[in-house]
């Protein structure tokens, strides 16, 4: 029986003492195994985890171990769980939490900073500058579930309450899995970017980050809106996500594209989100003079590119790094309205068990898959009312 001191419980919501969870081995290597159910500590609950998104992120730490980084190394062999981008019901607080009740829909954001650093004292919890270093002993404060502590593909996780976002009833689980990416657009657009209505805005790549930038973008008032990409597919959902223009890079030329669309000079900002050397070139030559270009990529090799055209233009080049500043509570806002259907990206749903078979569909992107969702079998009637 779950009990423990400090920790309230429900009868209407009972808590095993064990569950499943997958755990990473080698390279590529996950097994569904038995772990304890993990006890929220202060300022934590326990969350039973009801969908889980498969972020391309999730891809990398799978087979490359980066950026994931557990006992201050690459996360192999360490009883490690991966996954990131859940949502869930609150099963159980830990000491003194008061700001979530139990049987609450919530969906979380990845990183909960130290809280004493500097860079999360600016509200950039998600470069925490005590990252990585808590496996194990949660004491320092940091957790990003997923990367540094256990995360979303099991039965159960714990969340700080500053990482938690409640969800409506009129919002499925799947929809409210895909609240981090759209928060994740948010960040690099607004809280760093500084996106005004009526400026332009580039997105390079139609994958689900860069699809959610086009929504985001267009909600924000963006305007034009440009995407470009290679699968024709992908651009039609980006044109009904908001994009006024699409352009296939594989037929057209992007940069003239862009310039002709913009008089010439260029766009205010460019979100690139291909991550290939050939886009963060094409991203410096159709930005304008005093434009800025967010990096939302994560290449695996180093990138050569034109330098001294942002010095002699005065571009201002930034990397973004998940959802900081509480970008996911706006996403949320934004969803929760209608302002845009998030859920346009959602193409593929497995269950838990079936999680090596989801990953194969977004790694191969079989059936040109975009997000895929991983769902458990406990559903509640406020799911049911949701659909």
């Amino acid at each position: 029986m779950y009990d423990h001191p400090g920790v309230k419980t429900s009868a209407d919501f009972p808590v095993p003492d064990e569950m499943r969870a997958w755990v990473l081995g080698d390279p590529d290597e996950l097994t569904l195994e038995s772990k304890p159910v993990p006890v929220p500590a202060r300022a934590e609950v326990l969350v039973r985890i009801d969908a889980v998104a498969i972020c391309a992120t999730d891809l990398e730490i799978i087979h490359y171990g980066s950026p994931a980084k557990i006992l201050g190394g690459l996360p192999f062999n360490k009883n490690f769980t991966p996954g990131h981008e859940y949502m869930g019901t609150v099963v159980a607080l830990g000491p003194g939490v008061d700001e979530f009740d139990i049987g609450q829909r919530i969906t979380v954001e990845i990183h909960a900073g130290c809280g004493q650093c500097k860079r999360c004292r600016q509200g950039m919890y998600t470069a925490c500058l005590n990252y990585g270093l808590n496996y194990g002993d949660v004491d320092k404060g940091h957790r990003a579930n997923g990367f540094t502590t256990d995360g979303g593909f099991a039965e159960y996780a714990v969340n700080n309450i500053n990482t938690m976002i409640a969800v409506p009833d009129s919002m499925s689980d799947e929809e409210a899995t895909l609240v981090v990416t759209a928060g994740t657009s948010m960040y690099g657009l607004t809280e760093l970017g500084g996106l005004v209505a009526g400026e332009s805005v580039v997105v390079m790549g139609p994958g689900p980050i860069g699809l959610l930038a086009v929504a985001v973008a267009k909600a924000l008032g963006a305007d034009p809106v440009v995407l470009t990409g290679t699968r024709d597919g992908r651009l039609a959902i980006g044109k009904e996500l908001g994009a006024d223009h699409v352009i296939n890079v594989r037929n057209e030329d992007a940069v003239k594209i862009v310039k002709d669309l913009t008089g010439d000079i260029g766009a205010d900002y460019v979100i690139e989100c291909a991550g290939t050397e050939s886009a963060v070139n094409d991203a410096v030559h159709m930005i304008n003079r005093g434009g800025k270009i967010c990096l939302a990529a994560f290449p695996h090799d180093p990138v050569t590119f034109d330098l001294p055209e942002l010095v002699r233009n005065n571009v201002y080049l930034y990397g973004i790094r998940g959802e900081g500043r509480s970008a996911t509570h706006r996403a949320m806002a934004f969803m929760a309205s209608k302002r845009f259907d998030a859920t346009k990206i959602h193409t593929h749903t497995f269950p838990l068990d079936d999680l090596p078979t989801a990953l194969k569909y977004a790694r191969e992107r079989i059936e040109d898959a975009i997000k895929v969702v991983v769902t458990a079998k406990h559903r509640g009637a406020a799911q049911e009312a949701a659909e």
